[in-house]
């Protein structure tokens, strides 16, 4: 599963959409996608806590239920690692590679206030962790060297997120990937910034006015939506139910999915 995963970054784009449930990745399969990659955002709204607080225990159990509710292969969101230092980063991608991942990615994300991306030496060295650990285990499984520098803030994106998508691909990452970046321009210095290998871009409510084609012409190799569909989800979920608390309309049902038309999808499952 890892080595056909890895076929899809060498040429062309492809788009990797974000399940958050066996549900959603059972649709999306039979859609056509030909891989998919778990949304840790997706996730832990669907559990009631913030994005981050789920344990890495219970992530864990996620990660493998999606990954054995399809043939497809998954990309593995695994967040910071749940770790600080490499090694702890390096015993967890071991626990990750278990459940079947045919990629995951790491991120540089602290999760403080005080110092939101981790120092770009130790983030190196998380990275390089994670190679070492993926290596080890001769799975193949692709690795995502992800900076998280528009999503923290930072005072400069741009510089902070070529410096360091560079020193990860040095130190291993098999692909590289900024997510917030919204700017053509600024997408295709990322991509030129660390060519031949492939950059994923993360296209959700903020940038979706960028197309698979407009990024394919940029020479992204891979497009995810993290949270964007589980937040679309939760967009109609939420308009709906206030609509009925506030007017005492029903309105927005009208828009639903067709109950037999889930009842055929999921008969496989019965």
């Amino acid at each position: 599963m890892a080595a056909k995963f890895r076929t899809l970054h060498e040429s062309g784009c492809f788009v990797l959409p974000n399940p958050w449930d066996i549900g959603t990745a059972i649709y999306l399969r039979r859609l056509g996608f030909e891989a998919l990659a778990t949304t840790s955002a997706g996730f832990a709204f669907s559990r009631g806590t913030r994005d981050g607080k789920v344990p890495r225990d219970e992530m864990l159990v996620h990660i493998r239920e999606i990954v054995e509710a399809t043939a497809l292969p998954v990309n593995a969101d695994f967040q910071s690692g749940y770790a600080d230092e490499p090694e702890g980063v390096a015993a967890n991608v071991r626990l990750c590679l278990a459940t079947g991942v045919a990629g995951l990615s790491i991120e540089d994300n602290t999760g403080r206030t005080d110092a939101p991306l981790y120092e770009a030496k130790l983030a190196v060295d998380r990275i390089r962790a994670a190679r070492a650990a993926i290596d080890a285990s001769e799975t193949g499984v692709v690795l995502t060297g992800r900076c998280e520098a528009w999503l923290v803030g930072d005072p400069d994106p741009l510089r902070t997120a070529l410096e360091r998508v560079a020193a990860y691909a040095e130190a291993g990452a098999d692909c590289l990937y900024a997510p917030g970046v919204s700017d053509p321009a600024e997408i295709a210095q990322i991509v030129k910034t660390v060519a031949p290998k492939p950059v994923n871009v993360l296209v959700s409510g903020f940038n979706h006015q960028l197309s698979v084609s407009q990024l394919t012409d940029l020479g992204v190799r891979r497009i995810s939506v993290g949270s964007g569909l589980a937040l679309a989800a939760w967009g109609a979920f939420v308009r709906g139910a206030q609509d009925i608390q506030t007017n005492g309309a029903f309105n927005l049902l009208a828009n639903g999915a067709a109950s037999a038309d889930l009842n055929e999808l999921f008969r496989e499952k019965s």
